[in-house]
């Protein structure tokens, strides 16, 4: 474990998860700042720095050197609008903050993909997630570690009808297709975070409930 203060960078900290594991950092002793850009401005906290924009502009303006890296990135079609723009979110955002993040020292990546994620898969939302992920093994980290989880539970600013009716049967799912929750998810990314080792690791989304109790 890490035994001296870190500095993290964080994408996506407004969103279901996010939040969840922008809460989490901000109350662990070892975290010494978690720089975290966001569209809207977060909560004002003495240990976090939160330039506001859109996130492709912010990039190349992020400074200060950077322990580990979290993205918790993630579109869906409809908010989307198109396949383009859902690429953009999900595959190109994506690939560009672990590049940024690495330029400034990170060492370790955490992405949040998807169950199913796959670069050969007939279904678009997983072929990309899997080419997500393909793309940043190729990044050379020298820790990345990859979650998958399944349909996440939790309540979400903007209502998605389709979850709310399906969130309720995830529960009876079996194994890694079973849902979890974003704060549950939350909690095993920073039990990841944790662990050193290198190359990268895949975690589904079976493993990642166990962690996030724990």
């Amino acid at each position: 474990m890490y035994l001296t203060p870190q500095r993290i960078l964080l994408a996506g900290a407004t969103g279901l998860t996010g939040e969840h594991l922008l809460d989490r950092l901000l109350n662990e002793p070892t975290v010494e700042c978690v720089l975290a850009p966001s569209r809207k401005p977060l909560a004002e906290h003495q240990r976090l720095e939160n330039p506001v924009g859109q996130l492709a502009s912010l990039l190349p303006q992020l400074s200060g050197k950077i322990d580990t890296a979290f993205c918790c990135l993630g579109s869906t079609m409809k908010d989307a609008g198109s396949q383009e723009a859902f690429r953009n979110v999900d595959h190109d955002l994506v690939v560009a903050f672990a590049a940024r993040a690495r330029e400034l020292g990170a060492r370790h990546l955490l992405v949040v993909s998807s169950l199913g994620a796959d670069p050969t898969s007939s279904i678009f939302y997983c072929r990309v997630k899997g080419e997500m992920e393909q793309a940043l093994r190729a990044q050379d980290w020298p820790q990345l570690t990859i979650a998958r989880p399944s349909q996440l539970l939790g309540p979400r600013m903007q209502v998605r009808p389709m979850e709310r009716l399906t969130a309720p049967l995830s529960h009876l799912l079996p194994g890694k297709y079973r849902g979890i929750s974003a704060c549950t998810l939350a909690h095993a990314l920073w039990r990841l975070a944790l662990e050193e080792g290198e190359g990268t690791r895949v975690v589904e989304s079976d493993e990642l409930r166990k962690l996030g109790r724990n």
